[in-house]
């Protein structure tokens, strides 16, 4: 199958039928190019926004709460696409206040061809979202079982947490999807080390999908670096960097693979390494030996 990671820019809306015809047209482009799974970025949503005015787009608290109300619709659209399609697509992640609650969540919803298959809460809040923007974290993570395969989602810096990762690979996963935002060239370089680390450590496909551009009308998301990429193990039946496409830094479009998730199974029975197999290795060693902390010429063995 084919996979395309988005490296998506913002724009201001006078109306939601402007969105509407922006997400259809960047569906029907990787549709064209022959893609099944289509991934958008992690607060991908925030143009949304712009449909309050530039005032309620300006406002950090108000433009949640914008945004977030456009849910429905946004849903709509994507089961509508993907059903025409026959496409599995990731939408781009939004902040969503669950009931009973007053702060939201950083949301992404799978969609498939039959409709909503299901969403990926963020499970680590960055410093913004956590001091500033008080986006709470998500409880809990879903191994995706689809006809293209078993996906996970790990929305930017969950990327960077290899245990959250891990869980998901031990839960069958094969296809990790890491949709991002990052507003400086380091930010975005964290977040692809972290995708990169994933695929070599659990021998898997990793997604990343970011914003890239300015957008001049959302404080939150003004600045966007990033490139859109799919990786795998740098190992047999895989490039040997690992990246099986990326698309130029900063520039808007598609990177679009051919995955073989036979190709996975291969290089995790038969790869010149097998960190998937051998992951478990890593317990015992540190349940069977001492650490030695080294101080001048003293060691200090810990029990």
């Amino acid at each position: 199958m084919k996979i395309a990671a988005a490296a998506y820019p913002l724009d201001y809306f006078d109306n939601f039928n402007a969105y509407a015809a922006k997400i259809t047209a960047w569906v029907d482009e990787a549709v064209g190019e022959g893609a099944a799974l289509l991934v958008f970025p992690e607060y991908g949503a925030m143009e949304l926004g712009s449909l309050g005015g530039r005032a309620i787009a300006a406002d950090l608290e108000a433009c949640l709460h914008e945004v977030a109300r456009w849910k429905p619709q946004v849903d709509a659209l994507h089961v509508a696409l993907a059903a025409r399609h026959r496409v599995h697509i990731l939408g781009a992640s939004a902040p969503f206040f669950p009931e009973g609650t007053g702060r939201p969540v950083n949301r992404a919803t799978l969609y498939g061809p039959t409709g909503v298959i299901g969403h990926q809460d963020k499970q680590i809040m960055t410093r913004f979202e956590r001091e500033i923007w008080f986006v709470e974290p998500g409880r809990g993570l879903t191994v995706f079982d689809t006809a293209l395969g078993r996906i996970g989602v790990v929305i930017c810096y969950d990327s960077e947490f290899p245990l959250l990762a891990r869980a998901l690979v031990e839960a069958g996963a094969e296809i990790l999807l890491v949709p991002s935002c990052t507003d400086t060239f380091r930010g975005f370089t964290r977040v692809r080390v972290g995708a990169m680390a994933r695929a070599l450590e659990n021998q898997c496909v990793t997604v990343h999908a970011p914003t890239v551009g300015p957008c001049d009308f959302c404080p939150a998301v003004d600045e966007n670096v990033g490139r859109a990429a799919i990786y795998g193990p740098p190992d047999l039946g895989f490039p040997d960097d690992g990246i099986l496409a990326q698309t130029a830094l900063n520039a808007p479009g598609w990177a679009i693979a051919e995955v073989s998730l036979q190709a996975v199974d291969e290089v995790r029975r038969a790869g010149g390494v097998l960190n998937h197999l051998h992951w478990a290795e890593q317990h015992q060693c540190l349940a069977d030996g001492a650490i030695t902390v080294t101080v001048g010429r003293k060691p200090t063995i810990l029990p």
